[in-house]
């Protein structure tokens, strides 16, 4: 039997709500309320309870859900009221998968293509950006766009962005795949005099030698990042502010929680200090669980017992906690993170050795991980890992996950589920799916990643949109993909 995606969603219904919604709080008498929503068609994914009509808050707790007339004992002289206008009110949405402490430090200095649906009108941005945006800053495009949501179907080419952007620089970075540089920002990094070697990519040339400010990844996304690291940043000071506003924008969007995969470039604590002063001043709009993610290639294992030292699991509050490692653990463990690209896969023994050093270390001090896992192939050697790990360091009790996952077998499920290990998918098939279908065919798409048998077999399933650069941090991107 052919278990497809959508069939799957449909006949459940309620699978994508109590993976990221969860369900309501019970009706708890607390005195007044500060908030009452009333007049609402309230969404709980409370099977007991399916529907309400009205929602008490105090503080930052639901303490009742039911009709106006059960929750009117909760109203009180300064409780504000608001009127739902019977619109649809669900829980806050979890980002389970996202990059949001990353993405927040840069938030305000991008121009966002999320959901842009032509190409003239990005342009359009790019081109006012840069007439506002002061020496030394860059007008960046990071991801989280595909030219498939274009009017035009294509990609901006090096003309149209020296056109707009005049001598301002300019990076456009489209997914993990490629980024286009303009006249002023070549100029800038000096490539004028020296074009880099780029690892996992490379810089286009012209005929006389000259770089064109195409820049390509090939095998590794380290290229492209390599790049955007060159990149002025904002003070310390604006990134507090940047971190905010990226806040506000996922509550706009009905997020309320996320678990941040840490990410490339991204070092702890130095690149945390804007999140931990928000969470310190208690001005966090959003509840955040954090992983750390390794750093150095090969010298992983140097980072978690550096980070085990620093900080303790679940370290912090309800708003802001350490929750694990990951996404990348080992990154010889890892695969791409752009569906057209082939990559480079580790030789025996050192994948194995390095990801089995790294796991004991957190089995061992009872840290829950993730590793990036897109293909079988890859997630097949890392269960051989963990499964030996655990003969030695029961993994029994312990949270972990593979991420991604879009070509995961049965069989390899069924070993993900006798080691209680659990699934995290994220909706880059939304925006790169063009790719997967053109290199893996259309049998291999239909059923990537494969929600429905993973749900079937039980497996615990988490979704998130693995925000800002593979994909848009717009959740309802990825709701529709998955429904």
């Amino acid at each position: 039997m052919t278990y497809g995606r959508r069939q799957f969603l449909r006949s459940s219904g309620a699978v994508l709500g109590v993976t990221a919604l969860g369900g309501c709080a019970p009706l708890v008498q607390a005195g007044p309320a500060d908030v009452l929503i009333v007049n609402g068609r309230v969404a709980t994914l409370n099977p007991r309870q399916p529907e309400a009509a009205a929602i008490a808050i105090k503080g930052d707790t639901i303490v009742g859900v039911g009709s106006e007339a059960e929750l009117n004992t909760f109203r009180g002289e300064k409780t504000r009221v608001i009127d739902a206008g019977h619109r649809t009110v669900i829980p806050g949405l979890n980002d389970a998968h996202t990059h949001f402490i990353r993405g927040g430090l840069t938030y305000t200095s991008e121009v966002r293509w999320d959901g842009v649906p032509s190409l003239a009108e990005g342009m359009r941005r790019v081109g006012e950006q840069a007439r506002r945006t002061p020496p030394p800053h860059w007008v960046q495009v990071i991801g989280g766009w595909t030219w498939a949501q274009f009017a035009e179907k294509r990609f901006p080419t090096l003309e149209e962005i020296n056109a707009a952007t005049g001598d301002t620089p300019c990076m456009i970075m489209h997914l993990y795949d490629r980024a286009w540089l303009n006249r002023s920002a070549i100029r800038v990094l000096g490539w004028e005099r020296e074009v880099p070697k780029l690892f996992g990519g490379f810089v286009e040339r012209d005929a006389g030698g000259n770089p064109t400010g195409l820049v390509m990844s090939t095998t590794s996304l380290a290229s492209l990042v390599a790049v955007w690291l060159r990149v002025p940043r904002l003070s310390p000071e604006e990134q507090v502010t940047s971190t905010r506003h990226f806040m506000r924008e996922h509550n706009r969007l009905g997020v309320t929680s996320v678990i941040d995969a840490g990410g490339g470039g991204q070092n702890y604590p130095e690149n945390y200090a804007a999140i931990a002063k928000l969470a310190a001043d208690k001005l966090l709009t959003l509840r955040i669980g954090y992983e750390l993610f390794a750093q150095a290639p090969g010298k992983e294992l140097d980072n978690y017992l550096a980070w085990s030292k620093l900080v303790r699991i679940g370290e912090g509050n309800d708003y802001y906690r350490m929750i694990g490692a990951g996404e990348y653990v080992v990154y010889a463990a890892g695969d791409p993170a752009n569906f057209a690209k082939d990559w480079v896969v580790a030789p025996p023994g050192v994948m194995e050795s390095q990801f089995t050093a790294v796991t004991k270390h957190l089995v061992g001090l009872r840290w829950p991980f993730r590793q990036h896992t897109t293909f079988n192939s890859t997630a097949s050697r890392v269960l051989d890992v963990l499964e030996q790990v655990s003969r030695d360091v029961p993994l029994k009790g312990l949270r972990w996950s593979l991420d991604h996952c879009e070509t995961l077998s049965p069989k390899t499920l069924e070993r993900v589920a006798r080691l209680g290990g659990s699934i995290n998918i994220q909706n880059r098939m939304s925006l790169d799916g063009e790719a997967f279908l053109s290199k893996y065919g259309a049998q291999a798409a239909a059923d990537a990643p494969p929600v429905a048998r993973i749900r079937e077999m039980g497996i615990p399933l988490a979704c998130g949109t693995d925000a800002n650069r593979a994909t848009s941090y717009n959740p309802w991107i990825g709701v529709h993909w998955l429904i």
